[in-house]
C-alpha cells in the first residue's frame, strides 16, 4: 500500500539490481586513484555556506540557484555539499597537510546541486574526484590527463569521449578579459535578463549561457586565449607537447571556462555526444589561487572530477559492463535437520571461499518453491540438503545455467567444485 511520499524529485533510488554497475566502476575508480599514489580522504556532506560561496563565486549559477542551504537551530548557515574542490581545500588546510609539502588524494560521494533534472543528471549525485596540492606542473596537469585516459582504455570507452582543452591563464589576464567582455556585451542589444545581470558582476560566466540567443552572441565574443601572457601560454603549450607525445588526442577549445571562479590555467572536459546535450562526463582543471583565497599559503593545486551515474550510463549504453551474478550459490534445504546443517555448510563456504557469494534460503518452503526462488536469484548452482544427504553426510549440486548433471559430493568435494567454477 503506498503512502504517497515518493522520492524527492531530481533524486533517485538505486535498485539491488542496479548495483552490480556500481561496484563495478567504484572498483575500477578507487584502482585507478590508488595505481597513481592518490590517498582517499573522506568529507562531510555539510559544510559552512561561506565556503562555497567564498570559493565557487557568489555570482555563479551553483550559489546563487542550485545550492541546498538552510540555517540550522543554532544559527549557522550550512550548505549540502555542491561539489568537494573547497572541501579538500578547508581539509587539507585545515589539517595542515600541506605545510611545506605536497598531498595528492581522491574523494568519491555524493553531492547536492537543485538543477533542472536531465539524462543522467540529478539533484542528488555521485563524484569521483582527485586533487594534487603543491606541484606547479605541467607534468602534473598531464598525470591527472594520462589517468582519464587510462580509465577509458580499461573501460573501452577510449573512442567515445573526446578531451578539450583550454587556458584560463592568471587572474590578472582574466579581469584584462573581463573588460573586453563587458565592452563586447554593451554593445550587444539583445542580451537575456540573466546575461544583463551578470554583466559588471560575473561576465564570464555569460559564456556558459544555455540560451540559444545567448549563443548565437556568444560565438562573436572576444576569446581568453588571445589575452594570455608568456608565461601562460608556455604551461598551456607544454601540456600539449606532452600529450602530443605521448599520442593522447585532444581539441583546444577556447569557448571552454568552466561553471567554477576558482580556475586558473589549464581547463578541461572530457565530452561524449552519446549521452545526449549534457556531455560532459569529466572536467577539471588547475585552481592556483583557491588555497590562499580560502586562508592558506599560496599553493599550486590542480584536479578534476567525474560524474559517475553519467559514466555508468555511458557504459550501459555500449554494454561495456561485465554481467555477473549477484549471487553464485543457492543453498536449498528441506527439514529441521537439513535446515540446521544448510547453514553450516553456507559458513564453511563464506570461510574458506570468502570470493564465493552464498544465498541461504531461508523461509522454508517445499523443494518446488525453494528452485522457484534459487532461479529467480541468478545463482549458478544449487546446493541441496535433503533427507539423502543428511543421511550420507553429502551435498548435492544442481547446475542451474546450462548443463551438467546433478552430483552428489562431500563436503571437501563440494569445496573443490566451487573453487574450480565459480570466478573469483
Amino acid at each position: 500500500m503506498s503512502l504517497g511520499i515518493k522520492v524527492v524529485k531530481g533524486m533517485k533510488d538505486i535498485l539491488p539490481d542496479e548495483m552490480p554497475a556500481w561496484y563495478f566502476v567504484e572498483q575500477q575508480l578507487k584502482s585507478l586513484a590508488l595505481g597513481y599514489g592518490y590517498q582517499e580522504i573522506r568529507m562531510p556532506i555539510l559544510e559552512q555556506t561561506e565556503l562555497f560561496k567564498r570559493a565557487i563565486g557568489e555570482v555563479t549559477d551553483i550559489v546563487e540557484k542550485e545550492m541546498y542551504t538552510f540555517e540550522d537551530k543554532g544559527g549557522d548557515w550550512l550548505t549540502l555539499r555542491p561539489e568537494s574542490t573547497a572541501q579538500s581545500v578547508r581539509l587539507v588546510i585545515e589539517n595542515s597537510l600541506i605545510r611545506n609539502q605536497s598531498q595528492r588524494v581522491w574523494y568519491m560521494g555524493p553531492m547536492f546541486r537543485r538543477e533542472n533534472p536531465q539524462k543522467g543528471r540529478y539533484r542528488q549525485f555521485h563524484q569521483f574526484g582527485v586533487e594534487a596540492f603543491g606541484l606547479p606542473g605541467p607534468d602534473v596537469d598531464v598525470e591527472q590527463i594520462l589517468m582519464m585516459a587510462r580509465l577509458w582504455r580499461a573501460l573501452g570507452l577510449h573512442d567515445k569521449i573526446v578531451l578539450k582543452l583550454n587556458s584560463l591563464g592568471t587572474l590578472q589576464e582574466r579581469l584584462t578579459y573581463r573588460e573586453a567582455l563587458i565592452q563586447f556585451y554593451q554593445s550587444c542589444k539583445d542580451l537575456d535578463e540573466d546575461s544583463t545581470r551578470r554583466l559588471h558582476t560575473n561576465p564570464m560566466r555569460i559564456l556558459d549561457s544555455k540560451n540559444p540567443k545567448m549563443i548565437e552572441i556568444n560565438q562573436r565574443a572576444p576569446l581568453l586565449i588571445d589575452f594570455l601572457g608568456k608565461e601562460s601560454m608556455l604551461h598551456f603549450e607544454e601540456i600539449q607537447q606532452h600529450l602530443s607525445k605521448l599520442e593522447v588526442a585532444f581539441e583546444v577549445d577556447p569557448r571552454i571556462v568552466r561553471g567554477l571562479d576558482y580556475y586558473t590555467h589549464i581547463v578541461y572536459e572530457w565530452v561524449t555526444t552519446h549521452l545526449g546535450a549534457q556531455g560532459t562526463v569529466c572536467a577539471g582543471g588547475r585552481y592556483n589561487d583557491l588555497v590562499s583565497l580560502m586562508g592558506g599559503q599560496a599553493t599550486p593545486s590542480v584536479g578534476f572530477a567525474l560524474g559517475i551515474e553519467r559514466l555508468i550510463m555511458l557504459l550501459q549504453d555500449n554494454n561495456l559492463i561485465p554481467v555477473k551474478p549477484a549471487v553464485d550459490i543457492y543453498v536449498v534445504a528441506e527439514g529441521e535437520a537439513a535446515l540446521s546443517k544448510a547453514l553450516l555448510l553456507s559458513e564453511i563456504i563464506r570461510s574458506k571461499l570468502p570470493f564465493v557469494k552464498v544465498l541461504m534460503n531461508c523461509g522454508q518452503g517445499s523443494f518446488k518453491s525453494q528452485f522457484k526462488r534459487a532461479d529467480k536469484s541468478g545463482a549458478l548452482y544449487a546446493l541441496i540438503l535433503g533427507d539423502n544427504e543428511i543421511q550420507t553426510n553429502t551435498v548435492s549440486i544442481k547446475a542451474l545455467r546450462g548443463e551438467m548433471p546433478q552430483m552428489t559430493t562431500t563436503i571437501e568435494q563440494t569445496l573443490a567444485f566451487l573453487q574450480e567454477h565459480i570466478k573469483q
